[in-house]
């Protein structure tokens, strides 16, 4: 893909084309502010870009029928969303569905290196399937902060030999392709936004609960980031004055109390304590525990099991009701590696967020877990690189 929109009306075009599917030119004049005319300039000039093509005759509407126009269904989006223990990769077509999706067992803390080759791996893998012969772009999540304009991760607490690594230049390089790099939870974010949970919500939080904890903030359909890219790190927010160290360095963190990983820790320390024999059963027969095994147990009725979830969900429901009052958002989504916790977990932050925000916020405002998964970072790789290539240059 060498072609960009050359102004803001062909961007808008590309756009609905791509969230939308097929339009006749008629369809796509209902929908933007241009004379007759002016759609018809613009769009033959798309056609001339090779960005969209015609696709069949368009409903006919009275008179002279127009032919449809849609997204060149050879254009190929890449989509990587790197997690803390695992690689999701997939590849979308224009229109962002997925052609094909890949998820591996990895490290981050294996560093940069490490990571990148196996995402180059799946990502060869993909094109030998057949489903992509090259990428047009590709859109990297990372679990840690970035500096978005450049895609260099910062001072991230779980990512450690990744402060600073030139991420977008290096895959841009190895993939021969434009490359755009953010937080693995604004992704989560975009993707319930495109195709998931969001999809009619301009203002909402998307809360990531995996290894660590994020939120990603969407205003006014678009992810509000900060002045350096650091907007929703709300997994250091202080619950515990003086509490549990931190992998950031500080004492008392939502993170720190409440996530995969302290998840399966206090499970751990209860199952050796001798509180919960389904737990204990459950470590002799795997020699370490994970948040799936809490949430196995508690779908047994295992009570301490029952109780860590749910006091873990009053902590992140705290948070959350603080959030509430402050942004006023339509729509809260949970989602990450934790949500197989259920409606144990949603009910818990649900209760905090009832009970500690005002009714002015709460009263039409649904707290729900997440629609795509393991999709939902992929899909929203693949829209933020669409949103880039999809602008004028």
């Amino acid at each position: 893909m060498t072609a960009r929109p050359a102004n803001a009306h062909q961007a808008r075009l590309l756009r609905l084309l791509r969230d939308g599917g097929p339009h006749s030119r008629a369809q796509l004049g209902d929908q933007v502010e241009l004379s007759r005319s002016k759609l018809a300039v613009e769009v033959d000039r798309l056609l001339g870009t090779g960005l969209v093509m015609a696709d069949g005759l368009a409903a006919s509407r009275g008179g002279r029928r127009s032919h449809n126009i849609r997204l060149d269904p050879r254009l190929r989006f890449l989509g990587v969303d790197i997690g803390a223990t695992s690689v999701d990769v997939a590849v979308t077509n224009a229109e962002l569905e997925v052609l094909g999706h890949l998820n591996h067992p990895m490290d981050v803390r294996e560093g940069p290196v490490a990571v990148f080759e196996q995402v180059l791996a799946m990502a060869a893998g993909l094109r030998a399937s057949g489903l992509a012969e090259g990428f047009d772009g590709a859109g990297i999540g990372v679990p840690g902060p970035v500096r978005f304009p450049e895609g260099v991760p910062v001072a991230p607490p779980i990512m450690p030999g990744w402060d600073g690594f030139p991420v977008r230049e290096a895959l841009s390089q190895e993939l021969g392709c434009p490359v755009m790099v953010d937080n693995d939870v604004n992704l989560m974010a975009l993707g319930e936004r495109h195709a998931g949970v969001a999809r009619s919500v301009g203002d909402f939080l998307c809360v990531k609960i995996g290894t660590g904890i994020g939120c990603g903030i969407v205003a006014g359909g678009e992810v509000h980031r900060g002045t350096t890219g650091s907007a929703g790190d709300i997994g250091h927010i202080r619950v515990e004055p003086d509490g549990r160290l931190c992998a950031c360095g500080n004492r008392g963190c939502l993170e720190a109390h409440f996530s995969g990983a302290a998840l399966a820790r206090d499970a751990e320390e209860a199952a050796r304590a001798g509180h919960s024999a389904e737990l204990a059963g459950r470590l002799e027969a795997a020699g370490a525990l994970t948040a799936a095994d809490v949430a196995a147990a508690a779908a047994a009725g295992d009570p301490v099991a029952l109780g860590l979830i749910r006091e873990g969900g009053n902590r992140v429901g705290q948070v959350v009701a603080g959030l509430v009052s402050f942004f006023n958002p339509g729509l809260v989504v949970i989602g990450g590696g934790v949500t197989g916790l259920g409606h144990t977990l949603l009910a818990s932050v649900r209760t905090q967020v009832y009970r500690q925000s005002l009714p002015l916020a709460t009263g039409n405002l649904p707290i729900v877990l997440g629609e795509l998964g393991h999709a939902a970072g992929v899909i929203g790789a693949a829209r933020l690189i669409s949103d880039h290539l999809f602008s004028p240059a």
